[in-house]
């Protein structure tokens, strides 16, 4: 009865010896479903993000309501610069990475208060 069934198991397995050595099945299986499972996985990775970020982004009624009356328009806000004068400006340089920014401000407001003619 033993030697039967280990008759049995050795014959199976030697039917599936050729589907080991081939190489879609060897390779190809184990990537696709790689492939299928990261897609299911991260899928369920990046929900977790998006509910974390609706839960903190639930602002206070109050404020939604305040935000809700100033409703600030681009034609509002283009009116408020039309009137606005910019002939006026003066251009100045900022620090270096390697320059003492307090130094330069100091120089620059020195050179501004020095030029009122």
């Amino acid at each position: 009865m033993r030697e039967a069934a280990a008759r049995s198991l050795r014959r199976g397995l030697e039917r599936l010896r050729p589907l080991a050595k081939n190489k879609t099945l060897r390779y190809g299986v184990p990537m696709m479903l790689l492939i299928i499972g990261g897609s299911f996985g991260l899928r369920e990775f990046t929900q977790i993000r998006y509910d974390a970020q609706k839960l903190h982004s639930k602002m206070d009624p109050a404020l939604e309501e305040r935000i809700r009356k100033n409703k600030i328009s681009l034609e509002s806000e283009y009116e408020k610069l039309k009137n606005s004068d910019f002939d006026d400006w003066k251009n100045i340089r900022g620090p270096r990475p390697w320059e003492d920014s307090k130094s330069l401000q100091e120089q620059q407001q020195q050179v501004l208060h020095s030029k009122p003619s």
